[in-house]
This record gives C-alpha cells, sequence and structure tokens, in this order.
C-alpha cells in the first residue's frame, strides 16, 4: 500500500511539472524563445528522470525521428555550409525529446487538464488584445495593409503563420476537452473563449490556420452525421458557409485577405509568376525544387546547402527574383527529399504517418485523426519544421492531443 501511494506521488508531481512546464511552453512560443527552450527541456527531464533508458526503445514514433534527424546531423560530410547546416539541426532537437517525454508521462487529471486549458485560455486572450490594441489604434492602416498581404501585429515573434495555426489548434483542443474539464465555471469559460478565438482568427486572416479550421470543422460534421445524427451535421456544414460569407461581408481584415488571394491566383492564371505575390512565391519554389531534385539523388544537397543550391536554381530558371524573395522549397518533404535525399524521405513519411496508429473507432480517435490530418497543411505549404516555431507547434499540439486520447482509451479498455 505505501508502495502505491509513492508511486502514485511521484506521478502526480511529475504531471503537476509538466502543466507548468506545458504552459510555459506555450508563454514561451507568444512571449520568449529562450522561455520556450527552458520550458521545452524542463518538461523532457521531468519525465525522463527515473525512466531506464530501455524504455525508450519501446516508443517507435521516437526511434523514426531519431532516425531521420540523424541524417540531417549526417549530411555535414556533404554540407559546405555549416553555419546553416548547425541552424536547420539544432531547431529539431525537441524532436529528439517531446515525442520520448509524452510517451513516458503519466495521465493528466481532469483537474491538470483544466489548469492547462483554462491558462492556455487566458495565454491567447493576452495575445487576442496585443493584436486587437494595433487595430483600434489605426483601423484604416490595418485593414488596408491586408491589400498587400500584411497582416495585424501578432505575439509569437510576428510569425503570424505559426501564431494562427496554434489558434486553430488551440480551438480544436478546447471542442476535445470540453467535457472533461473540472466545473461548470471552467466550461462555460473555455466555451466563450472558444467563440472569441474563432472570431479572432477571422480578423487576423491568416490562410494557413483559417484552412486548419475550416478542414476541422468539415471533419466535425462528416463525424457527427456519422454518429446517428445527420441533421445536426447538415446543420454544422450550413452554420461553416454561412460564418465565411459573414465573415467576408463583416470583418474587413478577412475580406481583404480574400479578396488578395482571388486576385493572385488571377495573375497566376494569366501566366504571371510575379513572387511579389506569396502564393505564386511558394509554387515557384516548388517549381525549382523538382527540377534540382533529380541532380541530387540519392543523398540531396546536404541541408546546410539547400539554400545556396536553391539560389542557384532561381538565377537559372527565375533571374528575375530578386535575393529577398528566394525561398526554400515552402513543402517540408520537398526539404527533406532534396536537402537530404530519398532515404531521409522515406523515413520522414514514416514518421508523420506513423501516429494513424493511434487513431481508434471513438471520439478520441477521431480528434487524433483530425490533428493529423489538418497538420499536413503546414507540411505541404511551409518549410514547417525547419523552424523553431514550427517543429513546437507540430509536436506540442500534436502529442498533447495523443497523450490524453490514449490515456482515456486505454482507462475505457
Amino acid at each position: 500500500m505505501g508502495k502505491n501511494i509513492s508511486l502514485n506521488y511521484k506521478a502526480e508531481t511529475k504531471t503537476n511539472i509538466a502543466i507548468v512546464c506545458a504552459l510555459g511552453m506555450l508563454a514561451g512560443f507568444l512571449f520568449s524563445r529562450v522561455l520556450l527552450s527552458a520550458a521545452t527541456f524542463a518538461f523532457g527531464i521531468n519525465t525522463l528522470l527515473g525512466v531506464h533508458p530501455r524504455e525508450w526503445l519501446k516508443n517507435k514514433w521516437w526511434l523514426l525521428g531519431v532516425a531521420w534527424v540523424s541524417i540531417y546531423v549526417l549530411s555535414v560530410f556533404w554540407s559546405d555550409n555549416l553555419p546553416q547546416w548547425n541552424e536547420r539541426v539544432s531547431v529539431k532537437l525537441p524532436v529528439l525529446l517531446l515525442p520520448l517525454a509524452f510517451g513516458l508521462l503519466p495521465k493528466f487529471s481532469s483537474r491538470q487538464l483544466t489548469v492547462f486549458t483554462v491558462g492556455g485560455c487566458l495565454l491567447f486572450l493576452a495575445s487576442i488584445c496585443y493584436s486587437i490594441y494595433f487595430l483600434f489604434s489605426d483601423p484604416e492602416y490595418y485593414i488596408e495593409q491586408y491589400r498587400f498581404s500584411k497582416v495585424l501585429p501578432t505575439l509569437a515573434g510576428h510569425d503570424y503563420i505559426r501564431y494562427s495555426l496554434s489558434i486553430a489548434l488551440f480551438i480544436i483542443w478546447c471542442f476535445y476537452i470540453r467535457n472533461q474539464l473540472a466545473g461548470k465555471i471552467a466550461r462555460w469559460f473555455v466555451t466563450v473563449m472558444t467563440i472569441i478565438l474563432c472570431l479572432h482568427i477571422h480578423i487576423v486572416a491568416v490562410k494557413t490556420g483559417l484552412l486548419v479550421l475550416y478542414i476541422f470543422f468539415f471533419c466535425w460534421a462528416v463525424y457527427i452525421a456519422f454518429k446517428r445524427k445527420p441533421l445536426a451535421g447538415i446543420a454544422i456544414i450550413a452554420i461553416l458557409v454561412l460564418s465565411w460569407f459573414g465573415a467576408y461581408k463583416y470583418v474587413p481584415t478577412f475580406q481583404q485577405k480574400v479578396d488578395y488571394f482571388r486576385y493572385s491566383l488571377k495573375i497566376f492564371r494569366a501566366g504571371n509568376y510575379d513572387s511579389n505575390y506569396s502564393d505564386i512565391g511558394r509554387l515557384i519554389s516548388y517549381d525549382i525544387a523538382l527540377k534540382l531534385l533529380p541532380d541530387y539523388l540519392p543523398a540531396g544537397t546536404g541541408i546546410g546547402d539547400l539554400h545556396d543550391v536553391m539560389r542557384e536554381g532561381y538565377r537559372k530558371w527565375y533571374p528575375n527574383v530578386p535575393d529577398f524573395q528566394q525561398l526554400k522549397p515552402h513543402n517540408q518533404f520537398l526539404i527533406v527529399a532534396l536537402g537530404c535525399g530519398i532515404p531521409a524521405l522515406l523515413i520522414f513519411l514514416a514518421w508523420v504517418i506513423y501516429p494513424l496508429r493511434w487513431v481508434r473507432r471513438n471520439r478520441h480517435g477521431f480528434f487524433v485523426f483530425t490533428i493529423w490530418l489538418v497538420m499536413l497543411v503546414p507540411l505541404m505549404v511551409e518549410p514547417f519544421l525547419e523552424l523553431q516555431f514550427g517543429v513546437y507547434v507540430y509536436l506540442f499540439f500534436m502529442l498533447w492531443m495523443v497523450h490524453n486520447a490514449k490515456s482515456n482509451t486505454e482507462v475505457e479498455q
């Protein structure tokens, strides 16, 4: 009995510290890169402390992550640009820590999940106040900026893409966890904050975050419909469509963003490949990467030399694009293939697909699948895992959902 009490106390202490570190990571993402790194390290050490290394080898997703990151490391032998190699490798360190830490972390209690969710809501509320302050201070200026694909100032180092995506993912988390929260006040607060976050993401109007949110709502509607509530599913889709048109009519920033996208699409269809338009710039980066890829099989350019090789491609095929608009491939799969070769791409694909093993035919499984599905969006349209914030957003929200869903599924079984 005494031993069981000791084990339970140790597990509760670990999960309490983990909640503090998780909120620290979220706060660090919004306010301080140093805090994000420190909280991530503390989260991992707290979980791994006292765990025998043989337990590490049972985590197959972690092993796949170690494998593809190791190829990044080994590419130093065929990379000449060592500062770029160091930067690309160093941001991958959470891949070697967070999957392992979450895999070994005990189950959170309802109270702990409530603390995290309410705390997360308060942190995002602070971020909303920050952005809305600028909009209220000079609405005409900031609305006009959306005509040129510039958005409101945001926290997270003004990285509006990762910021918008984090809001969408946190909204999904709130939908998932609401019924597990401790207390009616917490549930009502989270519900109100979810509505506010949905409004805010339309005001910031970043395509990646909006696309992720709308994919989630569509999947949720289909899920509800198949749960013998077809009318409810249809109603959700109807609300989704009305919300889009309502946002276009009544939210000026959203309207400007949609008009900008439509205009850039018109320019592209007319055969004008002007890199001044962000979406066209992405397409140009894909075209160059695909043209270069056959020349660098099977080992790739070396991840340190990837950007230098892309610059050569720009000079060869798109010489009119200025240096500051020359991009890495805005697709994570193309980056891995071109930078580290086909073997690395195959391992990376296995790593991306592996979380589907945790999907079960229940509500928890639906949310795990949905998080996995929407995470494909940034992987397809951004060099997502080449940035500190991208690695954090991908791993944290994926693993946070998976950890809670797996814990509850095991209890149900």
